[in-house]
């Protein structure tokens, strides 16, 4: 399932460029059940992806589970609602496939050799905006922005997770490591002045 060989018929995400994209769910209006089952169907093949350590194949299928999503109802509607047509209950499981597919995307990225650790901050946030309490949100925005150097909102992001999960030890580690990196910056700022 997690195979890199595209089959007949279907498009390989990793290999699709922007554009590639676009041209995907264009003109792919199809039942909003339709596509939200196969979005939870990549949602779950990223998963497995995942737990057998294919991060980057575990990528294409998350990010192929957000693309069927763009071909929902409403998507070019006037009124701005992407989910419009939507019933209560679609609506409430596009949210969730967003939510796990974003979240589940940042704890692939923190996988690689190097980490984009802008691109897990811009899916962390993603998730926050949906899910302002979303510990494993929480901490990856955290782990994200103490990477690039940005100690305060480091700390901030850390420290509500740890509100939510007062004894993980990664929580506290990296709370300590941005304390420190703060304190250095600023017993540097005092020597300079």
């Amino acid at each position: 399932m997690c195979g890199g060989a595209a089959r007949a018929g279907h498009v390989s995400t990793a290999a699709c460029t922007d554009m590639d994209r676009a041209s995907l769910t264009g003109g792919m209006r199809g039942d909003p059940g339709q596509l939200i089952h196969r979005s939870l169907d990549f949602k779950s093949q990223g998963a497995q992806c995942y737990k057998d350590k294919k991060y980057r194949e575990a990528i294409g299928k998350y990010h192929r589970a957000l693309l069927e999503l763009k071909g929902l109802p409403g998507e070019q509607d006037s009124a701005g609602d992407p989910q419009q047509l939507l019933t209560e209950e679609q609506k409430r499981a596009v949210e969730g496939i967003e939510v796990d597919c974003y979240n589940s995307l940042a704890a692939c990225l923190l996988q690689a050799e190097l980490v984009n650790y802008e691109r897990v901050k811009e899916y962390c946030l993603k998730v926050l905006k949906k899910e302002g309490e979303n510990f494993k949100a929480l901490y990856r925005s955290g782990v994200a922005f103490y990477h690039l150097g940005d100690y305060d909102k480091a700390l901030f992001y850390l420290k509500e997770a740890k509100s939510r999960q007062p004894t993980d030890t990664n929580v506290i580690r990296y709370i300590q490591l941005a304390e420190m990196k703060l304190s250095r910056c600023s017993q540097r700022e005092k020597e300079l002045s």
